[in-house]
């Protein structure tokens, strides 16, 4: 079996599975569009999220809401493997604005609910990766949601905290990011719009995001080539192109770092 695997079903186009067996291969700082939920299957890694590092051992699961940053680094010398689901926001939109709000804080969980919850989730990855039927696809998720945003007092959740006027000036540059961010960028851009000098401007956002602006546009051009690779049989340099990327090579570079494969690979196992 491939090191990384990624597996669909067309009749739930909101779901996306991930299993990877790459020991020596660790992720950079970046976030995903989707609900991303994971259980570490063997060997343990230092998960960095938003500011601070949780270490997570064999048999432990973890979660982050969508475009929270963070990155894994596997334990160096041991065997790691994982499984990885990204569930889309819209058709999280069934649940209760309660049980939203939990989805939208990264967390560890209790030990007994983290037992209960991995079998859940391995129970929908067989049942995508098993070819099982869509109702027995999306029933077992189902499933696995409602046990995760049950209560438990004992979860962990990482707390953000930042100025108000800090997330003005964040806000405002992030929303011209995601506007624009297949264009060429300046900082003079992002001054004038702002309304602070490039200094302070820099300086808050990797305060706030622990990644420069061009970084986090990066990130959003990646997430916006994996959505084309996935509903479009294009060419992947015109996909490249159209993210952005005017270099093919450090499109599949940069791809290759954030993903875990490169776009040839990804786009193959549609």
């Amino acid at each position: 079996m491939p090191d990384v695997v990624f597996y669909r079903e067309q009749a739930l186009p909101f779901l996306e599975a991930k299993r990877c067996r790459k020991s020596d291969f660790a992720y950079q700082k970046h976030f995903h569009e989707e609900y991303s939920i994971g259980l570490i299957d063997t060997g343990e890694t230092h998960a960095w999220c938003d500011g601070t590092m949780h270490r997570v051992e064999e048999g432990r699961m973890i979660s982050f809401p969508p475009m929270m940053l963070h990155a894994c680094h596997p334990e160096e010398g041991a065997d790691w493997s994982y499984k990885m689901l990204f569930i889309k926001q819209d058709w999280l939109q069934g649940l209760k604005q309660r049980e939203l709000d939990r989805l939208h804080i990264p967390f560890l969980l209790e030990e007994g609910k983290n037992k209960a919850c991995r079998i859940r989730i391995n129970r929908t990855m067989e049942a995508l990766a098993g070819e099982g039927s869509p109702l027995e696809i999306e029933t077992s998720l189902i499933e696995l949601i409602e046990a995760i945003v049950s209560w438990n007092a004992s979860d962990f959740a990482h707390q953000r905290r930042r100025t108000r006027q800090d997330r003005k000036y964040v806000n405002l540059v992030k929303e011209y990011l995601h506007e624009h961010y297949t264009e060429k960028i300046t900082l003079d851009e992002l001054e004038k719009m702002t309304d602070i000098s490039r200094f302070h401007l820099i300086r808050l956002f990797k305060q706030s995001s622990h990644l420069p602006p061009h970084a986090y546009q990066n990130l959003l051009r990646i997430n916006h080539a994996k959505t084309e690779l996935m509903k479009n049989r294009r060419a992947i340099a015109d996909i490249a192109a159209e993210a952005g990327f005017y270099d093919q090579s450090h499109f599949s570079r940069t791809f290759s770092k954030i993903v875990g494969a490169t776009p040839q690979k990804y786009a193959l196992s549609l």
